[in-house]
């Protein structure tokens, strides 16, 4: 696989430079000056390259349910109506599990997305089961359940009639407007406490946003959705994560936005940088800010003990080290100041009724 340079402008609109080589691949391959012009020529061909299209691959699974064990992530079952995610987002902790599908975290995660058709069928069945206990489902924790595919798909919207028709509580995370569009499914679940949202707003400033999240929601539009979420009567919470060393510097002024738009939970994560993402994020840094890389990954490297990354359950949400504690200060006193998290969302599990099958009506 071919690691070659790719110029800013032939990237507009994805966050990774390159099809980065996955872990499991056999050869890599790297771009290299030989004296003969080797990079220039190879600049001068991307310079031609036509906007990469993305190309959906449709899977049908066996299990939709994803059970959690972790005990620093607060649900234990979740709902990921896509794999890869078209947002394009360089610091996503789910690029790594392209390469399970013999696919690149950089470019392929953000360009060959798979879609699970028969995912309501299959959640039925589950949700069915003799033995199943509910708890509260999270949607779309590893890659956004309303990328734009969502409007064409409609994946999580059937999914999310499914859990009302049963009357199951969930909780979605996502950086899209288009959540909006299902506000006729997910208000009246909310007015029964069955439906929380969290909107991700890393920052607000535009052009970082359009660099580091670049088919996203812009972070205005995101505002709006909090907005017109909590005007439903929605519960809306706002994530603030990452926070990045160096990069995203305006937590304070993002709390206080989402505040005055009707958010009321927060909670934030700094940097996780797991396997391939690793390089993929050194490489946006030399791409978009090569002054002050350095200085940013030795502040990354500072909260994980000298590693650019260290998994332990303990502090992967939230690091360790002076930097770490600094951040983890900031954002308690500005949520203290502004009000955040005085009262905790509880939806109600008592409402449950377990699915018949497929097509079969209810007596009840």
């Amino acid at each position: 696989m071919t690691d070659a340079f790719i110029p800013i402008h032939a990237i507009k609109g994805r966050g990774a430079a390159t099809r980065l080589a996955h872990r499991f691949e056999r050869e890599a391959r790297d771009a290299y000056d030989d004296g003969w012009g080797t990079l220039e020529d190879g600049a001068a061909e991307a310079e031609d390259l036509q906007p990469l299209q993305t190309e959906v691959r449709f899977e049908d699974v066996k299990s939709v349910l994803g059970g959690n064990e972790s005990p620093d992530i607060y649900f234990d079952r979740s709902i990921n109506p896509y794999r890869g995610c078209e947002h394009g987002c360089i610091y996503c902790f789910a690029r790594p599990t392209h390469s399970y599908l013999n696919l690149s975290p950089g470019l392929d995660f953000e360009t060959k997305l798979i879609a699970k058709r028969n995912i309501v069928e299959v959640l039925r069945a589950e949700l069915g089961r003799r033995n199943y206990r509910p708890n509260q489902i999270a949607i779309g924790t590893a890659t956004d359940c309303y990328q734009p595919i969502e409007r064409e798909l409609r994946l999580t919207r059937s999914v999310i009639e499914l859990l009302g028709e049963v009357r199951h509580p969930f909780g979605l995370v996502t950086k899209s407007s288009a959540v909006e569009h299902d506000l006729d499914l997910i208000a009246p679940m909310a007015a029964a406490h069955l439906a929380a949202v969290y909107v991700t707003i890393t920052t607000l400033d535009g052009e970082l946003a359009r660099k580091l999240e670049p088919r996203a929601a812009a972070p205005h539009r995101r505002l709006r959705t909090v907005r017109t979420l909590a005007e439903a009567g929605v519960p809306v919470g706002v994530s603030v994560a990452p926070q990045i060393p160096f990069v995203t510097e305006d937590m304070e002024q993002v709390l206080e936005a989402a505040w005055e738009a009707g958010a009321r939970s927060a909670f934030y994560t700094v940097i996780r940088l797991p396997w391939e993402v690793a390089p993929l994020f050194k490489q946006w840094l030399e791409l978009h800010y090569p002054q002050r890389a350095g200085r940013i990954m030795a502040r990354i490297r500072e909260m994980r003990g000298g590693k650019d990354y260290d998994a332990d359950f303990g502090t992967r949400m939230t690091g360790t080290g002076l930097w770490a504690e600094l951040i983890r200060q900031r954002f308690e006193k500005a949520t203290q100041r502004i009000g955040f998290n005085r009262e905790r969302i509880t939806l109600d599990l008592s409402a449950f009724r377990p699915p018949g099958a497929a097509g079969q009506g209810s007596l009840f």
